[in-house]
Parts: C-alpha cells; structure tokens; sequence
C-alpha cells in the first residue's frame, strides 16, 4: 500500500503505556515488583513508576506492603452532589473549579446544582440529588432557615452531608472556625486603636449577617471578645449590632442609619461578619469624610478589599483571609474518607490569617485571585427572597 493511502493512527503514548502495564498486570498470577513491570516491557523506569503511582491513587491497581503492585476489581465510579450558593457568584464560580478540578484527580464524578440564593431550589436540588443518588452531597446555602429540611431529604435517602460554611443538622461540617476568624479581627481593630488613638475608643460596631445563624454570627462575638480584653475600659453600653446581611448595599443602608441615630460620636471599631459589608460600610463613612474616624475588618480578603488593604491609607485595615484555593482538594478527600467508613470530625476547620498592610508588604499575598466575593456569597442588589416553604 503506498504511503498516501495508509492511514495516519492517532494513537496517545502514554496512554499505550499504561495499557500495557495493565495488561502485563491482569496476565500476571502473581503481584509484580517495579523491576519486574520494567523487565517485562520495553517502557522506560520512570514511566512505569509514574503509570504505577497513577493507577494506584486511580484505584486500578493495589500496592502491597512489601511494594509489590497487583491489578485490582474496579469499583464504580463515585458520584457526588454539589450544591453552590449561586452559579453566577464569582466565589460560587471559584469553588466550583476548585472542587471540580479536586473531584477529576480522584476520579469522582461530580453533579453540579446551582440554589440561586433560593431555598425553595435548594430543597429541590436536595430532591435531585436523591433521585439522581448520589453517594454524597457537597452543600453550600447560607439559609440557617432551611438547613433542616434539606438535611432531612438527605438522611431519610441515607446520603452523608458535608456543610460547607454553614452547619447543617446530621451533617459534616467544613469550613471557617467562626469565633477564631472574628476573634483575629477584633484583635486586629484594638492594636489600632492603641497605636492611633491610644486606645480611647467611642464605639464598636458589629456589622452582623443574622440569615446564616448564629454559627455564624459568632465572628461578631468573636470579635467583640477580643477587644473586650484588650480594651477593657471602653463600656459595654458602646458596643452595637447592626444587620448587613453579609452583603454591600445592605450595610452600607444599614451604616447609614446607625451613624444618623448616633451622631456626633467619633473613634469607631467596626467588625463585618463579610468583606462586602466591610465594603458597604465604607462608602457610608467615605462619603461622609469620616474615614480619619473609622478602623473597619471584614472577612475573606477579597480582591477590592485587598486592593483597599494595600494602599495603606484606608479606613479599611485587615481582613481575614480563609484560603479558599485549599477547598476543593480537603472537601473531596474528606468526602472520600467518610464514605469509606472511616471516622471524621464533625467540624473541620480551614485555616485563617490576618492580612493587614504590613503582612502584605512582607509578602503574605493571599492566592486566590477571584473576582470579588464575600465570605458568604451574597451579592447586590438586595431583593426580596422566596421564604422556605
């Protein structure tokens, strides 16, 4: 046959490769060594370690103690629900190929719902992912309202939980440490009042989010804690709570009305359960002029907020960063883990540091590059919501 009428094969190497070491593997009686794959093909040392090492974390192939590797029945496939607060957030967006990319390394299939900030969909992609079944559900809803109720769709199909961010009832949780993230935040507020203002404080305001529950609302606690102790001359009668919603418009109107009620009062803390009320409450203050006034942490080190951090000339000093990028790998081992039947903590805890101006100059750059989202992925304008049904 002449060259031009035989055919070009598109075949893949590597792929050829690991064929046939797992052809080698499943002709084989007896478990093989490395050197007996090597001696037995014509592949090179360092490919057959890497195809070994691959098939082994793929589950294809089993090691055993003395290091010799044996082909093994494969399992199905396993195949997770994922519920994200909405696929139109960029936090939702950054997680999802986060968890995505997590879930494709460990050969989980991964079946992606969006809640649309709506617990009547929640509730109905809780439904979907029983009548799909899943083997697990990843649920991310911010609603404390309607986390019973999709906790218990699930426990009546016997699917497992993973929270993330907001606790569910009979569910694993994953997530910030709340109180420690709003403790590191109020610590944050009280070294500037005593390096700016000597620590002679008018008042702290605590800009909550009340929908997520008082989980989370302990980063306000949190918060007030700290400067409690490191500040304890300031009465109690000036601390205050306002309602942000975890969202921008919502504290700035929030921020708003309180500075009307209270006026004349300067030297202020102000602790924000989100980065986005941290955001809301200065515009408020900028377009006052107060900002000489005003020491403000949010939480999560999003990129405007970081922006903001950096310039080392904003009212708005530090926020918490929660190291989002680590999801997705930690939530799909997790996930793993507890459907192998092995125990795990009913709270696990992501890390958290504080980022200031001065951690920023001396290169602590949190890494997630995301366009901005807040710690609980609400986002504006503020509108109505379905109630739970």
């Amino acid at each position: 046959m002449s060259k031009t009428k035989m055919k070009r094969l598109y075949l893949i190497p590597i792929l050829s490769k690991a064929l046939d070491v797992i052809e080698l593997l499943e002709k084989e009686q007896a478990a093989q060594s490395l050197e007996d794959v090597y001696q037995k093909t014509s592949i090179s040392k360092t490919s057959i370690y890497r195809i070994l090492k691959t098939l082994v974390h793929r589950g294809y192939v089993a090691q055993t103690q003395n290091g010799l590797y044996r082909l093994v029945s494969r399992p199905r496939r396993l195949h997770f629900g994922f519920a994200v607060q909405s696929a139109e957030l960029p936090f939702s967006i950054a997680l999802t190929q986060t968890v995505a990319a997590a879930a494709a390394a460990s050969g989980v299939e991964l079946l992606i719902l969006d809640n649309r900030f709506d617990p009547d969909t929640a509730i109905r992609n809780a439904e979907e992912f029983v009548a799909k079944r899943v083997d697990l559900v990843l649920e991310l809803q911010v609603e404390e309202a309607v986390a019973p109720r999709i906790a218990h769709i699930l426990k009546k199909a016997d699917i497992p939980l993973i929270a993330i961010d907001v606790p569910h009832p009979n569910a694993t949780y994953f997530g910030v440490d709340n109180f420690e993230a709003g403790y590191e935040a109020g610590a944050l507020l009280a070294k500037y009042a005593l390096r700016a203002w000597s620590g002679k404080v008018d008042r702290i305001v605590g800009v909550g989010f009340g929908e997520a529950g008082s989980f989370v609302q302990s980063r306000i606690t949190g918060a007030f804690d700290a400067i409690r102790q490191r500040l304890p001359d300031v009465p109690q009668e000036r601390y205050y709570q306002i309602e942000g919603r975890g969202m921008r418009e919502a504290s700035k109107k929030a921020m708003q009305e309180f500075l009307d009620a209270h006026r004349g009062v300067k030297r202020t803390l102000v602790a924000a359960a989100t980065d986005s009320s941290a955001l809301g409450v200065l515009d408020v203050i900028r377009r006052r002029g107060q900002e000489h006034n005003f020491a403000v942490v949010g939480q999560d080190c999003i990129p405007e907020v970081v922006e903001e951090i950096r310039s080392g000339s904003s009212p708005l000093i530090g926020s918490i960063w929660h190291m989002t990028e680590t999801y997705g790998p930690r939530l799909i081992q997790l996930a793993i883990t507890l459907l192998r039947g092995i125990a795990v903590p009913p709270y696990n805890y992501v890390q958290h540091r504080a980022i200031t101006n001065e951690t920023l100059t001396n290169g602590a750059e949190p890494l997630s590059k995301a366009p901005s989202a807040d710690g609980f992925k609400k986002t504006p304008p503020d509108k109505p919501k379905a109630a739970p049904a």
